[in-house]
């Protein structure tokens, strides 16, 4: 098993537990669902049907999102002048560690971030914005990665934007 961690703080993001595809050359996509969760009670990712969710609601339990869930994911916002702003920032801190990693994923990051960045501008209204659970790291005060939520093509099926290069996969 693959966990996969921000490489400027450390949070875990996602694990290969969850249906993972490389998009663009710059991207994780990872899938994911909404489950419903109950104090003391696992939820193993079965689909209940749309009685049993009412019923479990009605009973304290709350709907959320598992990769959100499981990596305690925190929601921010962004608008585009923002999110431009952030990337900006984020890019160089990500350079910087990069080139001094693996100088060949750092030209790679760098020959196509602006296009990708472009892609997520025009549809930025489109995407819910999470942060790992560490996202600033404290001793230079870069920012982490900020994961893009998004829907499938059915408007019902959610699914994450992940930057590869921001990412490290750790063997378990």
């Amino acid at each position: 098993m693959l966990l996969y961690e921000d490489i400027l703080t450390g949070s875990e993001m996602f694990s290969d537990a969850f249906p993972v595809k490389e998009t663009d050359g710059m991207f994780y996509e990872v899938d994911c669902a909404l489950i419903i969760i109950k104090e003391g009670e696992v939820d193993i990712g079965g689909n209940p049907s749309a009685e049993e969710q009412a019923e479990a609601l009605e009973d304290g339990a709350q709907q959320v999102n598992n990769v959100v869930h499981s990596f305690r994911l925190q929601p921010t916002s962004f608008d585009a002048k923002s999110y431009k702003s952030y990337m900006k920032s984020y890019s160089k801190a990500l350079l910087a560690k990069l080139t001094e990693t693996d100088k060949d994923a750092a030209a790679e990051f760098k020959k196509g971030a602006q296009a990708s960045l472009n892609k997520i501008l025009e549809n930025i209204k489109n995407y819910e914005f999470y942060t790992g659970e560490t996202h600033i790291v404290e001793a230079t005060g870069a920012e982490g990665m900020v994961a893009l939520l998004n829907y499938r093509e059915d408007g019902i099926t959610p699914y994450f934007t992940f930057w590869k290069h921001g990412l490290k996969a750790v063997k378990l």
